[in-house]
């Protein structure tokens, strides 16, 4: 698990292709391995890998098929800044929300406006996750715990603060840049605890409006 809040920018040291998924070299710039052992988690991007190296300047990590084909990993390059996080431990203060370091899909950078010394993106997501994007809700991009402002469908819009900006790659962010999205936890686990014993049933993926009016959500 993860807090979402990013502790520094670190770059792509090396790119190996094993045969259908890669081994990533991370050089991880400021961040203390010191308390880092071989088998601990760090998120890239918003992505939970597990370090298999300890080099010295950073850490290695395998990266699946899976995770190249639903993730940005794949598109990186060496020099590629990246987002880092270490895993939260039980006296770690949770800044941001609870992230599991599982995204959830691509979403596709619409438009970057300077708005005094904040930058507003707007981000569109994958269709099927915009039910889980609300107003003033928490969305994880590329590991970045952050606060939606506006909902248009499946885009979304975020205010970034100048701080942020200067301690995560989002200043990076143009039009049609890729960026990892992970939802937040609290709706995917309501929604599934919503389908009540209709979870166990096959195809079922969604809450419909029957069964909002069912647990007195909405009036029929």
């Amino acid at each position: 698990m993860f807090t979402g809040i990013i502790q520094a920018v670190g770059s792509i040291g090396s790119m190996e292709d094993r045969g259908g998924d890669i081994r990533l070299g991370i050089d991880t710039g400021k961040l203390d391995l010191s308390d880092v052992a071989l088998g601990d988690s760090i998120a890239v991007n918003g992505v939970c890998l597990t370090a298999v190296e300890l080099p010295g300047n950073g850490f290695v990590a395998d990266v699946s098929g899976e995770t190249l084909s639903l993730t940005s990993l794949g598109g990186l390059k060496n020099g590629s800044p990246v987002n880092l996080e270490k895993a939260l431990t039980l006296a770690t203060r949770l800044g941001g929300h609870l992230v599991s370091g599982h995204v959830d899909g691509l979403g596709t950078v619409v438009s970057r406006k300077e708005d005094a010394r904040s930058v507003r993106f707007v981000i569109e997501a994958p269709s099927e996750l915009a039910r889980y994007i609300a107003h003033k809700g928490s969305i994880t991009v590329d590991g970045t715990s952050l606060t939606v402002n506006e909902v248009d469908g499946a885009r979304f819009e975020l205010n970034i603060v100048p701080h942020t900006l200067q301690e995560t790659i989002m200043d990076t962010y143009q039009a049609g840049s890729k960026v990892n999205l992970e939802v937040d936890l609290v709706a995917r686990y309501l929604e599934r605890l919503l389908l009540g014993d209709e979870a166990a049933q096959p195809g079922a993926t969604g809450v419909t409006r029957d069964q909002l009016i069912k647990a007195g959500f909405i009036d029929s």
